[in-house]
């Protein structure tokens, strides 16, 4: 009998985000978007920035941010090591779109060299970040 929920850990450098028991978990991958169930295959690979979302054994859904890092998926066991990692509903969408304004206008200047490269950083972050609450507001909505 396939194995119904698995065990979630998320870890920033700061401290451990969550730790709990999850259906399912949905996570950016570099290679685009990961759905991981119960009894996945092993796989490590690297995080973007993005949307965590998991769906608890109880039914409800946590969201979160992460700035980038790295997925670890065992059978029964999902860890994620983030570089840095929020709650969606503890992240400021006023900052992520001031974020979002500071990167695009550094980007219009058409800097060059690390400057520019930061500034890309910085907009995938804080765009990952707006969607992360967006994701949440509509979750509340419904």
């Amino acid at each position: 009998m396939a194995e119904k929920t698995m065990q979630l850990d998320i870890v920033s450098a700061e401290k451990e985000l969550f730790h709990g028991t999850v259906k399912f978990l949905s996570v950016t991958g570099n290679v685009g978007e990961l759905g991981i169930y119960p009894g996945h295959t092993p796989l490590l690979t690297s995080l973007r920035p993005g949307q965590v979302r998991a769906e608890l054994a109880e039914g409800q859904e946590e969201f979160f941010y992460i700035s980038g890092g790295m997925l670890e998926v065992q059978p029964k066991i999902v860890t994620i090591l983030a570089d840095t990692a929020v709650r969606a509903a503890d992240l400021d969408e006023a900052a992520a779109q001031a974020a979002i304004e500071h990167a695009e206008k550094a980007l219009s200047e058409r800097k060059a060299g690390i400057e520019y490269s930061t500034a890309l950083t910085e907009l995938a972050e804080a765009t990952a970040q707006l969607r992360a609450i967006r994701a949440l507001r509509k979750r509340h909505e419904t």
